[in-house]
């Protein structure tokens, strides 16, 4: 695959997530169930078929849909994001994209997990990103090791907005496993030590490793 064509690609794979959320967003308003089902099988559909899809040849050979636990509403809930009293910038290393800079918006407080820090991409195209690294990292049948996203707006990953002007709905059943868990390839920047809880978070994508 051609480095031009290749880029096409990501930016399909991209444009397919924006549209994929935005109807999760819609369902998701009536019925976060719902939507988490489209969410769901449309991942399913794109990482089955699509040319951009981060599994390798083989795993992608022997795919059977992604092992994402049943929605459980008790992980959604809106919250209010508490700025940052100071500013903090941290930069992440990746060998894809090379040092990512990330500036520090604020934190979120939820029950089940305590304190999560809520960053902004501070490059171009900006955009808040939230990962995730709970108590199952790495065991078996829990969630992948390296952590996971939940928000990462500037490649679609949204659930939007909640009623206040500094809130967000952050649901847990949405939490999905960045692209390096299925190919090595990719260098993605993983949680920091505001967004490592030990608390288990047993809903959203799990993670079964390669055997």
């Amino acid at each position: 695959m051609s480095t031009s064509i290749g880029a096409l690609q990501i930016a399909d794979w991209r444009r397919r997530v924006f549209g994929l959320y935005g109807g999760v967003r819609q369902l998701s308003a009536r019925k976060p169930s719902a939507g988490h089902e489209l969410w769901h099988s449309g991942r399913d559909e794109l990482f089955a078929g699509h040319p951009a899809s981060p599994l390798l040849p083989d795993d992608r050979a022997a795919f059977t849909g992604l092992t994402v636990a049943a929605y459980d509403p008790d992980w959604r809930f809106e919250v209010e994001v508490h700025r940052a009293a100071e500013p903090l910038r941290i930069k992440v290393e990746t060998g894809t994209d090379g040092v990512v800079p990330f500036d520090l918006v604020g934190s979120v407080r939820l029950p089940y997990i305590g304190s999560l820090d809520v960053w902004r991409l501070a490059s171009y195209g900006g955009g808040l990103f939230l990962p995730l690294k709970d108590a199952l990292a790495g065991k078996s049948g829990g969630t992948y090791g390296g952590g996971r996203y939940l928000l990462d707006t500037v490649k679609g990953a949204d659930l939007g907005p909640g009623t206040g002007d500094d809130s967000l709905i952050l649901d847990f059943n949405f939490a999905y496993n960045p692209s390096c868990a299925y190919d090595p390839m990719w260098a993605c920047p993983l949680p920091q030590a505001g967004n490592i809880v030990t608390a288990e978070v047993p809903v959203g994508e799990l993670y079964l490793p390669r055997i």
